[in-house]
């Protein structure tokens, strides 16, 4: 099986999007402030930016997608525009079949019906020597943390608190990490961790 990773972003409280998702606000209230540092001193994360795109296929839950459910609205091609930052196959976890969608840069989202094992099966061939990063929503990465398949945990902890929202590590318990790797800006600390053995 390929190595799988994940890179969430984190608020001190452990949520990875706040409350009150929305089409108009799809991180919830206050989730882009877990992200500042991406977008702000970019020049300055150059290294934990390169490594969140360089997977060689990704896993992802509809949440993540898109805010719809049921069926599918055929026009909604995911928050990111024609050229999402993957650039690899994205394998979107959903109960609802529908044909895969290519974008520009190389990425093209195909919807898996047949469960976490199915994506991750498929995932692993798309990635051949590449890594697999689980790229959320926090219940998505929370399935794969509990069968035990995240090898390397890479969180990006923002210094606020959220309060409430999606949260990662809900309702787990036994997980064993020891950190590979820290460094930290006064906006965000990236912690890596990685999974020991139970």
């Amino acid at each position: 099986m390929a190595y799988l990773t994940s890179d969430p972003g984190i608020s001190l409280d452990g949520f990875i999007a706040g409350p009150a998702q929305s089409l108009e606000n799809p991180l919830g209230d206050g989730g882009e402030d877990l992200h500042r540092w991406m977008f702000e001193q970019p020049e300055e994360h150059t290294a934990e930016r390169e490594a969140i795109t360089s997977a060689g296929a990704y896993i992802m839950g509809r949440n993540m997608f898109g805010p719809s459910r049921g069926e599918w609205d055929l026009d909604w091609t995911g928050w990111w525009g024609e050229d999402p930052p993957y650039h690899a196959p994205v394998f979107v976890l959903t109960h609802h079949e529908r044909e895969p969608v290519e974008m520009k840069g190389g990425t093209t989202f195909h919807f898996v019906t047949g469960g976490p094992e199915e994506a991750l099966r498929l995932a692993t061939e798309a990635a051949g020597e590449g890594t697999v990063s689980i790229a959320g929503g926090a219940s998505t990465i929370n399935q794969y943390l509990r069968a035990g398949y995240i090898d390397e945990l890479r969180l990006h902890v923002a210094p606020i608190v959220l309060g409430s929202g999606e949260a990662l590590f809900r309702d787990l318990k036994g997980l064993s990490f020891e950190v590979v790797a820290s460094r930290s800006t006064p906006m965000v600390a990236h912690v890596t961790l990685r999974r020991t053995a139970d």
